[in-house]
């Protein structure tokens, strides 16, 4: 009988270290979040209901770092990054950013200024290598290193192109405590044409006539000493649109960045396990010393 009492406590403990073993990964998020950079005050926080993300007026350290609890299922609102970007007198040597920690490592997020875009970058300039990706990505990869595509270049970049997509809006930061991968929501446009219309040349406007245009902003990051950029040509539906022009952050373009994953921690059930087992063998222990 003590034999069989034993055993179903050894199992039962065995039970419990593997049952917590197997649990989910969880997912760190961005803390401490604020804002800062060259242009700190030039950013929108926005709020979300079901279906409708709204501006936050005189938004608080509090506001900013709610919003960004979302994730790709389910974004939420989301912090815009040097709003003003398309405004008249626009000062493109200036950057707003967004800065925490996340499972104890630095993490800055930025919006891009006009060196960023004009830095070498993988054998050309960023914004060389972005509007070829962004041709290729969206069926007109026939048009890279044509001299129609680089007349298509210059007028994207004379239009504004560059200032249209250096706002990014950070709606999630997320690490996933087992391989460390980041995922960051940029809002955007689901259907990304009405943003290009604007900035190509006129006899290439029928080409974008129902076609769904998909085109993050970019946002520049630093992380672990290592600065880059991330944007993505691939939206999912958000559910959400902003409440004033019934159009903005429908899509959620998710980027990624490789992070350090944490250093594991067991889990209490696994420790209480281990406990157990200790128990258990140091009560075995005793039996054959008070049998002895």
């Amino acid at each position: 009988m003590k034999k069989i009492f034993q055993t179903l406590m050894i199992g039962t403990a065995m039970a419990v270290g593997v049952s917590a073993a197997t649990l989910p990964a969880q997912a760190g998020s961005l803390t401490g979040a604020n804002i800062g950079g060259s242009a700190s005050q030039d950013f929108y926080v926005y709020d979300s209901n079901s279906t409708q993300t709204f501006k936050v007026e005189n938004p608080t350290a509090n506001d900013i770092q709610r919003v960004l609890d979302g994730n790709a299922a389910s974004p939420t609102g989301n912090i815009e990054l040097r709003a003003s970007s398309e405004a008249a007198g626009f000062d493109f040597t200036k950057n707003t950013t967004l800065a925490g920690t996340i499972n104890g490592k630095n993490l800055t997020l930025s919006s891009l200024t006009l060196d960023d875009w004009t830095g070498s970058y993988q054998g050309t300039t960023f914004g060389q290598y972005w509007f070829n990706q962004a041709l290729s990505a969206n069926g007109f990869g026939s048009l890279v290193g044509t001299t129609m595509g680089q007349g298509l270049f210059a007028t994207f970049v004379s239009n504004g192109g560059f200032q249209r997509f250096s706002d990014p809006n950070i709606s999630y930061v997320n690490q996933d405590d087992t391989s460390g991968l980041i995922s960051i929501g940029l809002a955007g446009h689901f259907d990304a044409s009405n943003l290009l219309l604007g900035v190509v040349p006129n006899y290439l406007r029928p080409l974008l006539a129902g076609r769904v245009i998909q085109a993050s902003e970019i946002v520049k990051y630093t992380y672990e000493g290592k600065t880059d950029y991330l944007f993505s040509f691939q939206a999912t539906n958000s559910g959400l649109t902003e409440k004033s022009d019934g159009v903005s952050h429908s899509g959620n373009y998710e980027v990624y960045i490789q992070g350090v994953p944490p250093t594991s921690v067991p889990e209490p059930s696994i420790i209480l396990g281990l406990l157990g087992f200790a128990g258990i063998f140091a009560a075995q222990r005793q039996v054959k010393k008070v049998s002895g």
